[in-house]
């Protein structure tokens, strides 16, 4: 027997790069596999992850296939040169600029592009063609944490680091189910609590799988977060827990502040009236907070997505700065952004409100960006935020827009107005690397350019404590894709500014915007890369990641800020906010009775373009959904698994329905991540309501009036094909990628004869094994072709469900199936015992596969853990591992 035994030596090096997800910013060991894809592992020297990885992450070499990618340049569809391309967008820019002023063009750009394309980007608009209009995706994610951060400390300054996520004795995680969207970083506090004790406290309407892991779970009502810790800072006056030196020292405004808070809040009784809390779970964390000297309070997007996210913010940062827990470790405000480059963005002036460099409007600073950049139209005021900004194309006052990395059409609140804006612009420019985005799809004449994906990308992104780490080149660009950084170079030479444009490499461009933050400084901004301004090509391809800022001299880069008392304030001192009285946007009626709250799940991001390639990711939860209070469900008529159209002033989408007891009576929530790419009816972006935040200008998507209703359908089912099909005119469907083929779920008013005539439609040569009873509405088939399978569906009356986690098992291979194969593929049951419903993605592992491990003796996590891997890498399965412990452990009734 010969064993082939693989060169150690030849095989290539991986090359480190940072994940493109969220804005934990994990290392990641790429290792190219020489055919276009790569293997993927946790790099163990990052220190934002030591080498683990979320689902998500881990799932990275599934999703690098070429399938739908933009991979030339097009006008109107028609394949053009890469000068044809660029002189057009210089000639339009420069023809609307003529005709209507440089303010009718915008820019629209994404958490998903590196900085050095961040900083071009605000470079060319904001410099030299003379547009404020520049904003961001991001907008919608930690734009109230920004404006929370610079009322507060004079900057857009994040005061921590994931180290104090290690060392503090309290973590409250507010608005944040950091157990799926940021698994790493609850790892990380989970290890904490074992090691150290540390307590989890979740703050949530949703008592999610972040609720369900901590030791006090405080289900607020929607919106209520300012009064929880008005509240909070009411008592720590009244309990005499006040650091009042530091009070005095570091800081202005407190006694108006605290003054608004009992105006609020003055006791535990009405902060507990106020946000539904019982009183003796306000007292349980308020006394937790008092005595606890090292405390995070670490928040995500339910604090900043919402019309008063910049108020919840500063009134959490209020409790910490009135207790001098700031800069020190263990304890500090915390915001966890959504996006892997959130923070890059804001550092170059990728939010409408900032100049590059974190610098503002005031004229001293416009001035020192203008002399920078020799700029000849520099800005002096703020341009429109993402939704001003897609409400003024509406309007028709913008005429041109550069869309960069990110899906408006989906992700922005009232899409279909979004969708329906895009139309009436003159010309728009679409930097894309997937070319079936609502998006790329919304207008047949774009101006649509290839752009670089990850693995392909070089640059920098930012975590969300401030580090910067590299995004390395391990693909090559395929075919004439390009950085983004280059585009808009290219444009703004054409636009008349060689010199200004003229960066050779990516390094450069980074070394510019180094030594911009460093310019004219002298320890004024918080912002400081001057250390690195003349970094040699060399260095920055092997940079080790980094905190900021790095002045120049310093040997490292400094973790914590604030520890001295010192703000970025004209005096120095921090600001104490005094917030407004909670209350929500819109008020529910009798047409609209529940609130509908918007986010992620834990295996998908974004819009699915990246990890709806991957039949793990896919595999969770496959198709667009609904959690509702379980005595809800029941009042209105509706099970698991029913199908119900979800209603709000601005649109419909029709989800599965998952009743939860986690939920909140009279509160629905829906995952904002299925589009009309891969849904019939699955876009939640369409139906929230879109008020903003009037600090920040970041919208409301945690809490729009709503209405259920049952959607019944006659039949429900599935339909399996090797490559992707159109499902027909009225279906309902969702699109789940699988291993060897494409998967739809299916519901419709159709029956057996639709179903067969669709399977000869789809596969006029094939032969067909079938299974049909007209009487009870059921119909099965496979197709062969040469003996191969090719399709298969199955349609049953809706109560069934037919499920297709047996069948889709049959398309692994494109061998022949044998004839028990084929039974039981028309039979509905899997050839063999199977895992199941997916729960634990890092590692294939699925619901029965679990069950039979504790049905084997594994009566704890760990041990399931040991027996079949399940919630041994990232953990965010471990929630869904306890239920399944609890259910299958419960003692027997009587």
């Amino acid at each position: 027997m010969n064993l082939h035994v693989p060169d150690l030596a030849s095989a290539p090096e991986p090359v480190r790069t940072t994940c493109p997800y969220c804005g934990v910013g994990c290392g990641v060991l790429a290792r190219p596999d020489g055919q276009g894809g790569a293997s993927v592992a946790g790099d163990p020297e990052h220190p934002a992850n030591f080498g683990r990885l979320c689902s998500k992450g881990s799932a990275l070499g599934e999703t690098l296939d070429l399938d739908d990618r933009v991979l030339h340049p097009t006008i109107a569809g028609e394949r053009v040169t890469w000068d044809h391309a660029l002189d057009e967008v210089a000639a339009r820019f420069r023809r609307i600029a003529e005709e209507h002023g440089p303010e009718a063009i915008a820019f629209y750009l994404s958490g998903q592009i590196l900085t050095e394309d961040y900083y071009v980007a605000n470079k060319l608009a904001k410099g030299f063609i003379g547009t404020p209009h520049v904003d961001t995706n991001s907008r919608l994610c930690m734009s109230s944490a920004v404006a929370a951060h610079r009322r507060a400390f004079g900057s857009d300054t994040v005061p921590g680091c994931y180290e104090d996520l290690d060392e503090a004795d309290l973590l409250v995680l507010v608005g944040s189910n950091a157990a799926w969207c940021h698994p790493i970083l609850f790892r990380r506090m989970l290890d904490a609590r074992a090691k150290r004790g540390t307590k989890i406290i979740a703050v949530d309407p949703r008592r999610t799988q972040t609720g369900e892991e901590a030791d006090l779970f405080l289900g607020i009502r929607p919106g209520t977060d300012t009064a929880l810790f008005s509240g909070l800072l009411v008592h720590l006056a009244e309990a005499g827990a006040l650091d009042q030196r530091y009070i005095a020292e570091h800081t202005a405004g407190f006694e108006a502040a605290l003054d608004r808070a009992r105006s609020i809040a003055p006791d535990a009784a009405r902060t507990a009236s106020l946000t539904g809390l019982t009183e003796a779970e306000v007292r349980t964390f308020f006394e937790l907070f008092r005595t606890t000297p090292r405390v995070v309070t670490a928040f995500s997007q339910g604090v900043n997505q919402s019309s008063q996210g910049t108020d919840k913010a500063n009134a959490i940062i209020n409790c910490h700065l009135a207790t001098g827990r700031i800069g020190r470790p263990g304890a500090g405000p915390f915001s966890l952004t959504g996006q892997p480059n959130a923070m890059g963005g804001r550092e170059v002036g990728g939010l409408a409100n900032m100049l590059a460099a974190h610098m503002h409007f005031t004229p001293e600073e416009v001035d020192l960006v203008r002399r920078f950049w020799g700029a000849p139209r520099i800005i002096t005021g703020e341009g429109l935020k993402a939704v001003s900004l897609f409400e003024a194309i509406e309007r028709g006052r913008i005429k041109a827009l550069w869309v960069m990395g990110t899906n408006p059409a989906v992700s922005m609140p009232r899409a279909d107005r979004v969708r329906a804006a895009l139309r009436q612009l003159d010309t728009l420019v679409i930097a894309e690397a997937v070319a079936t985005t609502d998006t790329a799809q919304a207008r047949a004449d774009a101006i649509v350019l290839p752009a670089l994906a990850w693995g392909e990308k070089d640059g920098t992104v930012t975590n969300s404590e401030r580090r910067i780490s590299r995004q390395r080149r391990f693909l090559k660009a395929p075919g004439e894709a390009r950085a983004d950084w280059w585009m808009l170079a290219q444009v703004g030479r054409r636009l008349g500014h060689p010199e200004a444009f003229a960066w050779p490499n990516v390094a450069a461009v980074f070394r510019e915007h180094a030594a911009l933050s460093g310019f004219e400084n002298n320890g004024t901004r918080d912002f400081d890369l001057s250390g690195l301004a003349e970094i040699a090509d060399a260095a920055y391809d092997a940079a080790r990641p980094t905190h900021w800022p790095v002045p120049r001299k310093a040997k490292a880069g400094q973790a914590r800020f604030f520890a001295n008392g010192q703000f970025f304030t004209r005096d120095r001192r921090a600001r104490f906010v005094a917030v407004q009285k909670p209350q929500l946007a819109d008020p529910t009626s009798a047409a609209l009775p529940f609130r509908l709250n918007t986010g992620r799940v834990r295996d998908h991001w974004h819009t699915l373009t990246r990890t709806g390639k991957s039949p793990r990711l896919s595999a969770h939860r496959a198709v667009p959904f609904v959690e509702i209070h379980p005595d809800d469900a029941a009042r209105i008529g509706l099970a698991e698994g029913d199908l119900a159209r979800v209603t709000t002033a601005h649109g419909s989408a029709v989800l599965e329905v998952m009743p939860v007891p986690g939920a909140q009576p009279g509160v629905l929530f829906a995952p904002m991540h299925w589009s009309e790419a891969n849904s019939s009816s699955g876009r939640i972006g369409a139906l929230a309501q879109g008020a903003v935040d009037p600090v920040s200008g970041q919208p409301e998507l945690k809490a729009t009036p709503a209405a259920i209703a049952p959607e019944p359908m006659r039949s429900r089912g599935y339909l399996i094909t090797r490559a992707p099909v159109t499902a027909p005119e009225g279906w309902w469907w969702a699109r789940a990628t699988i291993e060897g083929g494409s998967g739809l779920i299916v519901a419709t008013q159709d029956g057996p004869a639709e179903a067969a005539a669709l399977m000869r439609r789809l596969f006029p040569t094939a032969v067909f094994s079938e299974y049909a009873d007209p009487g009870i509405g059921a119909y099965r088939a496979a197709a062969f072709v040469e003996g191969r399978l090719v399709g298969a569906i199955a349609l049953a009356p809706a109560a069934e469900r037919p499920s297709f986690d047996a069948a889709k098992a049959f398309f692994r291979t494109q061998e022949l199936l044998e004839p028990a194969a084929r039974r039981a593929l028309i039979s509905g049951r899997a050839e063999s015992g199977g895992a199941g419903p997916l729960v634990c993605a890092c590692h294939t592992v699925g619901r029965d596969s679990i069950l039979a491990t504790i049905k084997g003796g594994a009566h704890s996590v760990e041990a399931v853990g040991a027996a079949c891997k399940a919630g041994t890498n990232c953990g965010s399965c471990i929630p869904e591992i306890r239920k399944l412990l609890a259910a299958e452990l419960a003692p027997s009734p009587a």
